[in-house]
């Protein structure tokens, strides 16, 4: 019941409502007809017992603290905050058996559909750019989270923003809608500084170098942007500073003096990711200056207990700092207006209501919107000429910017809500800044600007359950997967079955090799394959006449009803969930062939052998299915599989456009091209070697190339003096431990192996501390 929250205030107060003859019933009985009674004169003949109950000093309270003293109609804002726990759909993929109990004329309409085949297929459209929305069609604006450009992406970066909303905005051409897909890097705030400092290079030539790299993984995981921008651009300049100006004109800006952080050591004021501490509230102990990652609230970094620079280690000291901040209290009437009309008709995911209600909940607080740094959109302010914009003010702006330097046409998109769907896609970390204080920019700004309609946010992805990290060598990064020659296309596949959607999940090396060997192998590949090889080897590569009995409708109604599901999960962009239809209709593909055994009665007589034909002829319409509704996921493998099946090109859509028809795309005499196995299995012995090579201490391939080349400069740039420390730690540590297993005269393959391991680690120290991590070869030694 909606009214929980409700119930569970009074009941927290009910001293003495037992003693006024009313039992909790009562209570639960009034909480849910609030809404209806409170203000209202219906249903007279129950209106004393509601005013009797609501007479209790427990329930009056609860109404009040509910209410905020603002009438009946707040509850509906409240109880929209406050979502129903969400159960699982009737309707949600299984094994697809219900299709046995449907009536005999819904597997007869299915049959029938299929055989109609590819009659009133629509066009295959081609994309042109640029992309612009049009009259009378779905015109969707798909940006995705722009990722830090200051370091590589990993494997939790990418399933939370770019790989997820790659699938959609593949999903949704298919489907024929007319959408854009926009990405690019984050560059400005102290990370990029900082990040410059460690390397010896410029801001901008950090933001060059990096932004070169995330485009380049992006490309190899086979992301399908629309356009990858960045941000240090002139457009990001005009843009956020003209939002600025509305918002400084329409008082929606506030002056104040706020103590800050600053580190004396390093000689500056440290930006809320350069200080880290103890959270104020649940206690985590490493908490960032703005985020804990533990609780998920908000802090101020002088909040912090027991504070650190990132940098140095030493303790900051407090001063102040002249700011301006968003006035989201001034503001958050009108937020609440559209969140109402946003949560209520979008598809936002259950965390992302949760972690916005709990904002709005908690009551909206100024938030400031500048820092004392150089690296960043200037504040076009006289007073503030020495600051910049903070990133959580400026960054999000840079999806307006993007746009724009794709197109001069970029307010089509981005103020035109009356035509635009705008879906974002991100982890849930930076939920609360793109539901309130993006969209309480805009709103402030007053300019008719297109507001988040669905907003999809993930939980995290751990590795081998712990984190992800660069300095300790743990974990997959982006630059480093194709190392491991395991095809971009497996790597989405896993990276979308584990999807952390409804809970944290965590990347397993073992687990990789099951589903790549047990669902792309044995099920998808094998059916796939098996479907393929039958055509050309029992039918000389032409498919073969179908005559279908009940078994073959009955295969046809039960991936006619995956298929149903697959579209309507993907339409509520529940990925992972769509992601199991897809193997569900492969299941049901390999149950029938193993039923009706093709490679047994193409030996039989001529029964047998027509019979042989039409499962065959079945099957490899299933598989040519199977293409269309992978193309989201495996991009490469979908590909693949239309060539080998020379499918026609309109298959993909005539099959995913309106609610999704299953239909003979390959009918009697059409010919298939040379067919050959989609997927190699993962041995566990390639698996192994994987899983010690990221599971710590390997020096990264940037690294590597630095020590081939030998160069003293780029070296040099590589000096780290925090993780120097850190790997002094290591180096001492593994060196007790090899003397300890000398000690114990240890078997020569345990110590050699422990051995490698130390002079990992000095070459790694050496590296760290910008020295030359090979030995000089001595004079006189042979080479």
């Amino acid at each position: 019941n909606k009214s929980s929250e409700v119930i569970f205030i009074v009941s927290s107060g009910l001293t003495d409502v037992f003693q006024e003859a009313v039992s909790v019933a009562d209570v639960v009985l009034w909480a849910a007809l609030y809404p209806l009674l409170s203000d209202s004169s219906e249903l007279r003949s129950v209106r004393g017992w509601f005013e009797r109950v609501g007479d209790l000093a427990a329930c009056q309270a609860a109404a009040n603290r509910v209410l905020h003293g603002k009438g009946v109609e707040a509850l509906k804002t409240f109880l929209q905050k406050h979502p129903a726990t969400q159960t699982q759909r009737r309707d949600s993929p299984t094994n697809a058996t219900e299709v046995h109990s449907n009536p005999t004329s819904e597997i007869e309409e299915a049959a029938q559909i299929w055989s109609e085949g590819l009659k009133s297929s629509p066009a295959v459209t081609e994309r042109k750019h640029p992309v612009l929305p049009q009259e009378g069609k779905r015109n969707v604006l798909l940006p995705s989270a722009l990722p830090y450009v200051n370091n590589v992406p990993h494997l939790g970066n990418l399933i939370g923003c770019v790989l997820s909303a790659d699938v959609f905005a593949r999903y949704g051409r298919l489907r024929g809608w007319n959408l854009l897909y926009i990405c690019g890097t984050d560059e400005y705030g102290t990370a990029t500084e900082n990040k410059a400092r460690e390397e010896g290079l410029t801001p901008q030539e950090i933001c060059d170098k990096y932004h070169a790299i995330h485009a380049d993984i992006y490309q190899w995981f086979q992301i399908d942007f629309d356009f990858f921008g960045r941000t240090t651009t002139k457009q990001q300049t005009e843009i956020a500073q003209d939002i600025f100006w509305r918002l400084h004109e329409r008082g929606f800006l506030l002056e104040d003096t706020v103590e800050q952080l600053r580190c004396e050591s390093c000689q500056r004021f440290l930006a809320d990711r350069f200080v880290e501490g103890e959270c104020p509230h649940c206690r985590y102990p490493e908490a960032r200056g703005d985020q804990c990652d533990k609780c998920g609230r908000l802090i101020n970094a002088v909040e912090l207990r027991n504070p650190q620079c990132k940098v140095c280690k030493e303790t900051p000291v407090i001063c102040s700092s002249k700011h301006l901040f968003l006035n989201l209290p001034k503001l958050e009437d009108e937020l609440e207006q559209w969140l109402d009309k946003s949560t209520s008709s979008g598809d936002w995911t259950l965390n992302a209501r949760h972690i916005t209600r709990s904002w709005i909940r908690d009551g909206l607080k100024p938030r400031c919107i500048t820092r004392d740094l150089q690296w960043g959109t200037p504040v076009p302010h006289e007073d503030y000429k020495e600051k910049v914009f903070y990133v959580w003010f400026d960054a999000p702006i840079g999806y307006l910017s993007i746009t724009a330097n794709y197109t001069d046409q970029w307010e089509k998109w981005w103020k035109n809500p009356q035509q635009v769907e705008l879906y974002n896609f991100m982890a849930k970390d930076n939920v609360p800044f793109h539901s309130v204080v993006f969209p309480c920019s805009l709103l402030g700004a007053q300019d008719n600007y297109t507001l988040v309609n669905h907003l999809i946010a993930t939980e995290y992805l751990n590795y081998e359950d712990t984190k992800f990290s660069k300095s300790r060598g743990v974990g997959v990064f982006g630059d480093m997967a194709k190392d491991t020659g395991i095809p971009s296309d497996v790597w989405r596949f896993y990276l979308l079955y584990l999807r952390p959607e409804g809970q944290d999940s965590a990347f397993s090396w073992s687990d990789m090799a099951l589903k790549n060997n047990s669902e792309l192998l044995n099920n998808l590949g094998n059916f796939i394959n098996r479907a393929g090889m039958f055509v050309s080897k029992f039918f000389d590569g032409c498919v073969p006449e179908m005559l279908l009995n009940e078994d073959d409708k009955r295969l046809i109604a039960q991936v006619r009803w995956e298929l149903k599901q697959y579209i309507q999960l993907l339409d509520k962009v529940r990925i992972r969930d769509a992601l199991k239809c897809i193997l569900n209709i492969s299941r049901h593909g390999n149950q029938y062939m193993q039923l009706n055994e093709p490679w047994k009665k193409i030996k039989g007589g001529d029964g047998d052998r027509q019979r042989a034909g039409t499962v065959t002829g079945v099957s490899v319409n299933v598989a040519c299915l199977l293409s269309a509704v992978l193309e989201p996921y495996m991009p490469s493998v979908s590909h693949t599989i239309r060539q080998q099946l020379q499918a026609p090109h309109t298959c993909v859509s005539a099959m995913l456009q309106n609610t999704g028809t299953f239909i003979c795309t390959l009918p009697a005499g059409h010919r298939i091209g040379a067919v050959s196995p989609l997927f190699q299995k993962l041995e566990n012995e390639q698996i192994e070697v994987l899983r010690k090579r990221f599971g710590g201490q390997q020096v990264c391939k940037r690294h590597l190339s630095i020590i081939n080349q030998g160069s003293p400069a780029e070296t040099m740039k590589m000096c780290f003096p925090e993780r120097a420390k850190q790997l002094t730690a290591l180096v001492a540590e593994q060196g007790n431990k090899l003397r300890g297993l000398k000690a114990q005269k240890a078997d020569k393959s345990v110590i050699d192996d422990e051995v490698e391991k130390l002079l990992q680690l000095k070459k790694q120290l050496s590296l760290a501390e910008g020295k030359n991590p090979e030995p000089a070869a001595q004079k006189g030694k042979k080479k």
